[in-house]
């Protein structure tokens, strides 16, 4: 029997591997994936969120606790645990040590990083390369690692964990456990029912791509949410952004997604505008748009500039529409040409001139227009005209496990004594709603290292549990 069990395979279940084993625990820890796909929806990560008070390696100037907070509180839009949301803000600021004592490198942010040089410490290589430190980094350590393992059901006896149950019927014993195994992003007819039907007759979860990993279908989350577990996060609320609409149905990843968004103007099937494309700066406002594209008729929109936009923005991976003016673009969307004219005439017309600058909220607006760009509001007037289409692309849910600072599970908000969860499991906790970037990573690694360390301690029958982030 191991002292610890960590199921899941991404960052947070790598984190609380390694912090299960050097506490001096034994850890085994079972990702459903083949090793090939190993990592869950932390290999196409890029960064991680992080306050400093000052300059600190690749990160410039200040990201202070109470800026930081004040980003999330508005993205979530209050739907969130403050308590919990300050815990890992604090942690962000003294992980990255310890990070890279498992092998993990950063880097400055690349040109074109959305405006995060000063919030974000980019991992060198990616999430694949952080992944893969961790694995190499756990098993150096002693964690003993297993694939292709597919966790069914858990053996829990009035809140205490004794095992975990494999689709195989192979019981896996220990003397507590870590459950991180991600949300249901992946379980296409969970989201189905999780979004329901539209007004207009239609299913939107029909029209989603996933962004990440194919293998988190959620059922370790039904089988908690069945056994009562207290339970957090409205099921259709998601980390949720628009990509490419030939993305493919699962891991396409961040260079799905369409970064040119603020630059020009986002339509509906009908050539309308339906937002607000200049409200915030694209970090803060790139995770709501998958949303709001999920709410058009046939969930799917249609970014498009012109050429004074190229070379502003991290190019996608597939080429967009090209055409030299915008009644031809209209044609090559299948877009009603007239009513798209019009929509770019009236948003041209709106536009205010001012002084472009992409790196602040600048004074280029528009007036009498419905809805409003509030920023970088520039007529689309200088061919070639560029067109990308957009569906909703899922990264992670945010129904997940409650818990408090010691990342317990928790039955009638009773702890449990020896099970904990961390990651996309339990994410809901912090948000409730929105993202920002590089958020994510710091759930997961403050919640992954605090669920290793208390899991541990637990299993060697030591006294005190932490209580803070490690």
């Amino acid at each position: 029997m191991y002292d610890v069990l960590v199921i899941g395979g991404g960052n947070a279940a790598l984190c609380a591997a390694i912090m299960a084993r050097e506490e001096g625990a034994s850890v085994l820890l079972l990702e459903a994936a083949p090793k090939e796909w190993r990592g869950g929806n932390s290999q196409h990560t890029r960064n991680l969120r992080c306050m400093h008070n000052q300059p600190q390696d690749v990160l410039v100037d200040a990201y202070p606790e109470e800026e930081y907070w004040q980003d999330l509180l508005k993205v979530t839009g209050g739907k969130t645990n403050e308590e919990l949301a300050r815990l890992v803000i604090r942690s962000t600021e003294t992980c990255r040590e310890w990070m890279k004592k498992q092998g993990v490198n950063f880097q400055p942010p690349l040109s074109g990083a959305l405006h995060v040089a000063r919030t974000n410490a980019f991992f060198m290589g990616g999430g694949k390369a952080l992944v893969n430190a961790y694995y190499r980094s756990a098993q150096n350590q002693g964690v003993v690692v297993q694939y292709d393992t597919k966790i069914a059901s858990l053996d829990i006896q009035n809140g205490q964990f004794k095992a975990a149950i494999a689709e195989n019927g192979q019981r896996y014993e220990a003397k507590a456990c870590v459950l991180a195994a991600g949300g249901f992003e992946s379980n296409l007819e969970w989201l189905r029912e999780a979004w329901g039907q539209n007004e207009r007759g239609e299913w939107p979860a029909d029209n989603f791509i996933i962004r990440g990993t194919r293998f988190n279908q959620g059922n370790l989350l039904k089988f908690m949410i069945d056994q009562g577990a207290d339970v957090i996060g409205d099921p259709s609320q998601s980390h949720c952004v628009a990509v490419d609409a030939r993305a493919p149905l699962y891991d396409g990843g961040i260079c799905t997604r369409i970064d040119c968004v603020s630059l020009g103007i986002v339509v509906n099937n009908q050539a309308e505008r339906f937002y607000d494309e200049g409200e915030d700066f694209w970090p803060k406002r790139y995770a709501i748009w998958g949303r709001l594209v999920a709410k058009q008729p046939g969930q799917i929109g249609f970014s498009i500039i012109d050429a004074k936009s190229v070379g502003r923005f991290m190019p996608p991976v597939f080429e967009g529409k090209k055409a030299n003016s915008i009644r031809e673009l209209a044609v090559l969307m299948d877009l009603d040409p007239d009513t798209l004219e019009k929509t770019v005439q009236n948003f041209n017309q709106s536009c205010v001139k001012g002084e472009f600058n992409h790196t602040v909220l600048d004074n280029c607006h528009t007036e009498n227009l419905s809805p409003a760009k509030t920023h970088w509001a520039v007529p689309l007037d200088s061919p070639p005209y560029y067109a990308y289409a957009l569906r909703p692309g899922i990264t992670f849910t945010y129904l997940g496990m409650k818990v408090e600072k010691d990342a317990a599970v928790r039955f009638n908000n009773v702890p449990s004594p020896n099970l904990y969860v961390a990651g996309e499991m339990m994410a809901g906790n912090v948000l409730g709603q929105g993202y920002t970037a590089g958020v994510g990573m710091s759930i997961g690694t403050t919640f992954g290292r605090i669920a290793g360390k208390n899991a541990a301690l637990a299993a060697l029958n030591k006294s005190a549990l932490q209580k803070e982030a490690v």
